[in-house]
């Protein structure tokens, strides 16, 4: 079982020619609306491969977030701990035609004391694992020691995987690296916050964290406690839109963690679940099932697991 809190919203898709720089007048060339939000797109993907994922997350009362609650529920995610004592929000994407995106998100009402209640309902109902956006720190760490706090001797809480990518300043995404078990971040996000490659060997090691650096169409490197580095290829597709890309590789590297994957075995399988993804229009259309990503995984068989390299 793994509970996702974190960012609902609807998206608001705007292809233009190309992303515009400061003064820019682009035309639009296309507009749609869809589901969206970090969380909320790593829960059904996560769902689409079979595993029991909870979205907890704050949406509104209104009939515009009781249809995104219900798309969710489609997908097979549970949303019994999902607040609608707030509003459902919304993202901009500016998207090109070769897929590459900017967005401009908008801060939802998801604080620390619907954390706590997350987590203490998680860990009642035996939930394995835990996720947050990246957006929540530095604040959630006191949230999360709160919890813990409380917790009846010998009940463990579930594992924390966080997606960094949500991070606006070294500080949030150090403290979201120290509470963490598993973690997922952007190369270009990373490097800007915490430097080059042996500032993020270290972190792994010093933090005592498995870090899955993911870098687009160059691939993604996993970096262990132990200092071992292994590097891995993205999947070579059409890319359409590239929304969401980043959060389906977390719902699916989650949803390894659930059934019991190594941390090398789970990126392997959201690299090609992501590259998928990016296949089809918005951040959901596109996420595949387990059958979609089993099928490439047969039809391109890795030849043989190199050693890991020795980072330290």
């Amino acid at each position: 079982m793994i509970v996702f809190c974190g960012y609902a919203n609807i998206d608001l898709t705007v292809g233009v020619p190309a992303l515009p720089a400061p003064g820019d007048r682009v035309q639009a060339t296309a507009i749609r609306h869809g589901h969206g939000g970090m969380a909320a797109n790593a829960s059904a993907a996560a769902a689409r491969t079979g595993a029991d994922a909870w979205f907890a997350g704050v949406v509104g009362p209104e009939p515009r977030s009781t249809a995104f609650l219900a798309a969710l529920a489609a997908d097979g995610v549970r949303t019994d701990w999902t607040a609608r004592t707030g509003t459902l929000t919304t993202a901009v994407v500016l998207l090109t035609p070769d897929g590459e995106r900017a967005v401009i998100s908008q801060d939802d009402e998801l604080d620390a004391r619907h954390i706590i209640r997350t987590v203490r309902a998680a860990r009642e109902a035996g939930a394995d694992w835990l996720y947050l956006d990246g957006y929540r720190f530095p604040e959630a760490a006191a949230a999360l020691a709160e919890a813990a706090a409380d917790a009846p001797p010998g009940t463990p809480g579930p594992g924390l995987v966080v997606d960094l990518d949500g991070c606006d300043r070294a500080e949030a995404m150090r403290t979201a690296l120290s509470a963490a078990d598993h973690a997922v971040v952007g190369r270009p996000l990373a490097v800007a916050l915490l430097g080059g490659e042996p500032a993020l060997v270290r972190a792994a090691a010093d933090m005592d964290v498995h870090l899955v650096v993911t870098d687009g169409s160059r691939g993604w490197t996993l970096l262990t406690p132990a200092g071992e580095r292994h590097d891995g290829p993205a999947i070579e597709v059409d890319t359409v839109d590239a929304t969401g890309a980043g959060d389906c590789f977390t719902g699916a590297y989650c949803a390894e963690l659930d059934r019991g994957r190594s941390p090398l075995e789970a990126a392997r399988f959201a690299a090609v679940a992501a590259g998928l993804s990016c296949t089809r229009p918005g951040a959901r259309d596109g996420l595949p099932d387990r059958r979609a990503i089993d099928s490439w995984l047969a039809a391109h068989p890795t030849p043989g697991t190199p050693e890991p390299t020795r980072t330290r």
